[in-house]
């Protein structure tokens, strides 16, 4: 009789805190970005506490629309510890409604394309007049200035334009740009950093609130690195290179015998010896072709092709056990259906389960970074469109009748009732 398979670990449940008190607790963001970059910088204030309003036009933000199966995943995670507002901006007494909001706010977030703010009477120097204090974050593709400013700024080509598409891929095809949505996280990463230290000096005795320009182009550019530098020195721009590193060898992606892949790093002189020693090769650490980094990379070919055939006779399993063993940095390529049982990320809720209306539960991230003291928390679940949209107005001083009324006449878009065609 053989033994059972141990069971695959699933996904810790965990339920919603709406109590949690982040470090950020009393802060009020006023979110009026669509799309990616605003709502990932405006989740990593609420994940710490901060009170985030979504500011959403009669259609909702567009990332509501980015749906799997038919349901908006996107916003379901990136909206979470969100409040939605709905507002018709285009009427003049929603934009009434917003000037109340802006005294009570401590951070705005905007991602208009340069200019619109200001067309719509809502320029920093109004607002500045509203609330000096206030810390606004203008997120564009380019810039607010800059002769691309008014150019359409979409990641897709903030990803071709940095550099980065140029050195992703294999040198025989054509650039690669990411499967993902890079450059605006990155700009929404930065831009929650940013927007912090502009609230430190906001809240300083005599400080005053700022304008923090967030293209997306920059941030990603800055997280290339030297390239400029190298290109001045070399008067070579960087080849395309697959999974391999122009700094340090070895370094790709190898095949096991049972056709799965792993990754391994050989990034310190150190680790490239283990390497070696580990594959059977203690020979190669004297050969002179391999003893340093910059010889290894003069013969990266021969190096990948003696790892390579090593990884290549044993499956995947075996091979990152052997490889642990000799504490080489390997593992394996996963696909999220193997990253969803990975004891690691079971055991410390990298992924947790939330209840959730449409699908049950909704394997979610965990907030990131962790604190120890004054640790993030997931207190709410995405918004419907305009569900607290009555609360903010009654916050504001709107009784019940006139809330009513603005309901109706759609200037406050409300959860309760329905869209009419006109206002989607």
């Amino acid at each position: 009789m053989t033994d059972a398979p141990p069971l695959k670990p699933g996904l810790r449940r965990r339920d919603y805190q709406p109590d949690a008190v982040g470090p950020l607790d009393g802060v009020r963001v006023l979110d009026l970005s669509r799309l990616f970059a605003g709502n990932v910088l405006t989740q990593i204030l609420g994940d710490f506490g901060a009170e985030v309003i979504k500011v959403e036009p009669p259609a909702g933000d567009t990332l509501r629309g980015w749906k799997t199966e038919g349901v908006s995943t996107h916003w379901k995670i990136y909206a979470r510890n969100k409040k939605s507002l709905g507002l018709d901006l285009r009427n003049p007494r929603a934009g009434e409604i917003f000037r109340k909001l802006i005294p009570t706010a401590h951070i705005l977030v905007e991602s208009f394309r340069p200019g619109v703010l200001e067309k719509m009477g809502l320029s920093p120097e109004v607002l500045h007049a509203l609330n000096p204090r206030l810390v606004i974050v203008r997120v564009s593709g380019w810039g607010q200035g800059g002769p691309y400013r008014k150019r359409p700024g979409f990641g897709t080509v903030i990803e071709g334009m940095s550099g980065f598409a140029a050195i992703n891929g294999f040198e025989d095809r054509e650039p690669v740009l990411p499967p993902m949505y890079l450059a605006d996280g990155v700009a929404g990463t930065y831009g929650a950093s940013a927007a912090l230290l502009a609230l430190r000096e906001a809240e300083r005795p005599d400080g005053k609130g700022q304008v923090i320009d967030l293209p997306l182009y920059d941030p990603l550019f800055a997280l290339l690195g030297p390239q400029a530098a190298n290109y001045r020195l070399s008067g070579k721009t960087r080849r395309r290179e697959g999974s391999r590193s122009s700094n340090s060898a070895p370094r790709n992606v190898y095949r096991c015998r049972d056709g799965k892949y792993v990754s391994l790093s050989g990034s310190t002189q150190t680790m490239a010896m283990r390497i070696l020693q580990a594959i059977g090769r203690a020979d190669l650490a004297a050969d002179p072709r391999f003893a340093a980094n910059a010889d290894r990379l003069k013969h990266v070919e021969e190096l990948d092709a003696a790892i390579g055939d090593f990884i290549g006779r044993h499956d995947q399993a075996a091979l990152v056990a052997l490889m642990e063993e000799a504490e080489v940095t390997v593992g394996p390529i996963y696909d999220v259906s193997q990253i969803m049982e990975d004891p690691h990320v079971v055991e410390r809720e990298i992924l947790a389960d939330y209840p959730d209306a449409e699908i049950e539960h909704l394997p979610m991230h965990h907030v990131v970074p962790r604190l120890s003291g004054t640790p993030g928390s997931i207190r709410l679940p995405a918004p419907v469109l305009g569900q607290h949209s009555r609360d903010i107005l009654q916050q504001l001083g709107f009784d019940e009748a006139e809330a009513a009324r603005l309901i109706s006449e759609g200037v406050v878009i409300d959860a309760a009732l329905p869209l009419t065609e006109d206002a989607a």
